[in-house]
């Protein structure tokens, strides 16, 4: 079966998933939704003529299969309109307001019959597949911990540096505290060559993705790598113009957890430019969406209807990272530090 995709925002990392559909038989048309028309077109002209460029119109998603969220403004708005339709929903989103804003639409997805997908990017996104995965060695989870470094282009930059200025949320004991933004600074060893960085509280979103998939969850935090000037700097308005595509990243995720009454750790990461593993989960994703639509989950819940991130959805995480590794976008387990 052969399907419609409407990508809205066709910017680092929406061209980047733009290329993961097409690898794909499962995709028969890709409508490129971009504010700057002109270099949307030329954008397409680098693809096959399976896509095409248009602007924006709510009546595009009449006829789709999934719509792709990975434009810098909100997606509540255009989730709004997906969901009038029952059309199903992959997005990108990666700030603590966007992803709130979705996850109130939970109700009326349920009611709807819709799949809407949340945090599909490095992280969260990839991040929360990688939660999902170490879960599986131990009988009890009891702590999650993920750190990021990098940023996947301009808009991506901008919200990390918002993101530093803002609290961050921390799950403990069943309760979620708020903590300051730029502080609780800790050294992580990501993979080389990024090795160890300084990381600190952030207004990330993985701890609000990962609690609802992790009932015996006792701690989640995410920190990002910041500089000193990056701290002092948060607040006031981003003066340096960031690289439009982004430099080399890394995240780490490190799960805690029992196996019988031992305590165990297993720790992974993932070194690749943000923007690129963005574009390829966000990719993979909407296959995996897809594919569910057209054959009904088997294992997988990516069509179950309502509004969640990857670590409820991805149940298959071996063949999910599979994907990806085929694609470029590798995961490593870590040795722990003495």
């Amino acid at each position: 079966m052969s399907h419609r995709v409407v990508i809205v925002g066709p910017g680092a990392v929406g061209a980047r998933a733009a290329r993961q559909l097409l690898v794909s038989d499962q995709v028969e048309d890709i409508v490129l939704v971009g504010r700057n028309v002109d270099r949307t077109r030329e954008l397409a002209r680098s693809f096959d003529d399976r896509v095409r460029v248009s602007r924006w119109r709510r009546e595009l998603l009449d006829q789709a299969d999934v719509v792709v969220l990975a434009q810098s403004d909100p997606h509540r708005r255009v989730a709004e309109y997906a969901l009038e339709r029952s059309v199903g929903i992959v997005s990108c989103a990666d700030t603590l307001a966007d992803v709130q804003s979705l996850l109130a639409l939970d109700a009326e997805a349920h009611e709807r019959g819709t799949a809407v997908i949340v945090g599909a990017s490095f992280a969260p996104g990839l991040s929360c597949v990688l939660a999902r995965h170490g879960a599986a060695a131990f009988d009890h989870v009891i702590e999650i911990h993920v750190a990021k470094y990098g940023t996947g282009g301009p808009a991506c930059a901008r919200r990390h540096h918002n993101a530093l200025a803002s609290d961050a949320l921390d799950w403990r004991d069943g309760v979620w505290r708020r903590r300051r933004g730029g502080s609780g600074r800790e050294l992580v060893w990501f993979p080389d060559p990024v090795a160890g960085k300084d990381c600190y509280r952030s207004a990330e979103v993985d701890p609000v993705l990962l609690q609802p998939g992790f009932d015996s969850v006792q701690r989640i935090t995410a920190r990002v790598a910041a500089t000193r000037r990056d701290r002092i700097t948060s607040r006031l308005p981003m003066l340096r113009q960031p690289h439009p595509e982004g430099a080399l990243g890394a995240i780490r995720v490190e799960v805690r957890g029992l196996v019988g009454t031992t305590h165990e750790t297993v720790t992974y990461g993932v070194i690749e430019r943000p923007a690129v593993a963005a574009g390829a989960v966000l990719g993979v994703t909407a296959l995996r969406y897809l594919a569910a639509r057209a054959h009904g989950d088997v294992v997988d819940r990516f069509g179950a209807p309502g509004v969640s991130g990857l670590a409820e959805r991805c149940v298959d995480t071996s063949s999910f990272l599979d994907e990806l590794a085929v694609r470029g976008v590798r995961a490593a387990v870590l040795e722990q530090s003495v």
